[in-house]
């Protein structure tokens, strides 16, 4: 299989944005969000995903972090698309359960070629530090609306928001994983369309 790699950068008048991927890495991550919570829990989705994941953003955080975290979720997405490639000889699907003590959440992608988003997290807190837990719902809107993918993201059960969110993402990266590894039985694309 060809590299799978991307490096997008996004500038706008709100954010100036630079992501590099490879779906094929070790897990590795260097992370400069201006968000630490977020650094957190994308190196989770690294981590987990065995992504490596480059994520370096200067935003307009004077106001709040809702432009930085959308727009991180949209280069995400375009680089992810952009790495994956044709999809020939991937698995497609991808799932994963994960818990954290009290907390689990499950997370289902199809890398179908259409954006689809359910996000059902209801956090038991609005902000975990000086995170806002609102602007995750905004984070996997920009990924899904440019990865062109169909996400649903369920915390099953948690009391604390902190774990609900980290269960969240390494589920993410587990299910990305599953969804990008090559079909050892197939180098068809996994589509009786045609197109992905």
């Amino acid at each position: 299989m060809a590299s799978r790699n991307a490096r997008v950068a996004r500038d706008t008048l709100e954010t100036q944005i630079t992501v590099a991927l490879d779906l094929d890495g070790q897990g590795t991550s260097e992370l400069a969000t201006g968000l630490p919570f977020l650094d957190h829990m994308l190196d989770q989705v690294a981590r987990h995903g065995l992504i490596d994941l480059a994520v370096s953003a200067q935003g307009d955080l004077h106001i709040d972090g809702h432009h930085t975290v959308e727009d991180i979720g949209i280069t995400l997405g375009q680089a992810f698309a952009q790495a994956l490639g044709d999809k020939r000889g991937i698995r497609r699907y991808g799932h994963a359960y994960v818990p954290l003590d009290e907390a689990l959440s499950r997370v289902v992608i199809d890398l179908s070629g259409r954006p689809g988003l359910i996000f059902q997290v209801p956090f038991t807190r609005a902000w975990v530090g000086q995170f806002d837990t609102d602007l995750f719902h905004e984070f996997f809107q920009g990924f899904v609306n440019h990865a062109a993918v169909t996400l649903h993201v369920d915390c099953l059960r948690g009391e604390n928001a902190h774990h609900q969110a980290e269960t969240v993402f390494k589920a993410f990266g587990r299910a990305l994983r599953m969804a990008c590894e090559p079909d050892p039985r197939s180098t068809a694309l996994p589509s009786t369309k045609g197109a992905l």
